[in-house]
């Protein structure tokens, strides 16, 4: 299940013509969109974990959910800046072997973490709408904190092999390099097993309970009773979710998981032509970046299906401005009277 390896090592391959004709193109879109994604990335998660942080008071199992993705994001877009430094001076390696071990980890720790949170905030939402009297026995905080303890021990302890393999030198340019795939056929023959490991239990397994949640949940809205109807809010909040999680499926996760296994396939066949790699290894560079690209698309989880997320920035934009006008107040002095009876008040 290691994302790194498994998509580098589609990136590049011992021919010349790939190396020529690759190199330029990865080097600038990498750097190009690994920079925006930093940005987006640290700004949006921030900002919604500051929010969340601030109104903790007003806790919930999806509030543990939205607070534990946040965190996954910017740990993975820390690292980002790391691989920009590493296209930006053409494939050469100079941050040492931990840091290229940690930011490899770090982007596919990301991508699995975001789509099992993900899949966990679409069965709470499930059962609070299809299961509502049960949701309030089986759904509290305390086990949404367990089942993100097991998520991050799941996916840590699923990637720890991958942090055996850091930077190498290679013998042709004479480059320490990162991010590079093995060259012998036994670590090929292992990643591609690891490939179909991550395709089941790293996608496929968490979509398909999904797809089942947003069934389930859109079954139970259409069957809904008038009487049932006032719960409006939580029927549009549920709505917001499918949409925003299935998009960020579609484009960020779905096309890269594809792609990779595609192109893995590829990679074992002797009758492609130069033509065709090239056009393989562009794809991957594009799906790569869509994939680190879901960090971008999580803070509009939180801001229109989050609970309360908007009331809870409003709440927050009260409480700023509230002490923002106290602590003016404090400063203000008393009208009509001169700054030496101030001093004296003062001292008072």
């Amino acid at each position: 299940m290691e994302h790194g390896n498994m998509t580098d090592i589609v990136e590049s391959n011992s021919t010349e013509c790939q190396m020529s004709s690759i190199d330029d193109f990865r080097n600038q879109v990498y750097s190009t969109s690994y920079s925006l994604i930093t940005v987006l990335g640290l700004v949006g998660n921030g900002f919604a974990l500051a929010v969340l942080i601030r109104t903790y008071r007003q806790s919930s199992p999806f509030h543990v959910y939205m607070v534990n993705l946040a965190v996954s994001d910017i740990l993975c877009v820390m690292t980002l800046p790391l691989r920009v430094l590493y296209y930006v001076n053409k494939g050469q390696w100079y941050q040492g072997d931990f840091l290229c071990r940690i930011s490899s980890y770090a982007l596919y720790v990301n991508l699995y973490c975001s789509i099992y949170f993900m899949a966990a905030m679409s069965i709470t939402r499930f059962l609070a709408i299809v299961f509502p009297v049960q949701n309030m026995r089986l759904v509290t905080e305390n086990r949404a904190r367990l089942v993100c303890v097991g998520i991050w021990v799941f996916i840590c302890l699923s990637s720890s092999p991958f942090l055996m393999s850091g930077q190498h030198i290679d013998e042709k340019t004479n480059k320490t390099k990162c991010f590079e795939p093995p060259q012998n056929g036994k670590s090929v023959k292992k990643l591609v097993v690891l490939n179909y490991l991550s395709l089941v239990l790293g996608f496929v397994l968490p979509f398909l309970v999904i797809l089942l949640c947003y069934a389930g949940i859109v079954r139970a809205l259409l069957s809904r009773t008038s009487a049932a109807r006032r719960q409006r809010d939580t029927g549009t909040k549920a709505i917001r979710m499918i949409v925003i999680v299935l998009l960020t499926f579609l484009i960020s996760f779905m096309p890269y998981h594809i792609q990779r296994t595609i192109h893995l396939s590829f990679l074992s066949r002797n009758d492609t032509t130069c033509s065709e790699r090239i056009a393989m290894q562009k794809s991957v560079v594009v799906t790569l970046c869509l994939a680190a690209a879901n960090s971008c698309f999580d803070p509009l989880l939180y801001f229109f299906s989050g609970e309360g997320f908007r009331n809870r920035l409003s709440s927050l934009r009260r409480s700023v401005t509230g002490s923002t006008l106290h602590r003016t107040a404090r400063l203000k002095p008393i009208e009509g009277s001169k700054p030496g009876e101030n001093q004296q008040l003062k001292a008072s």
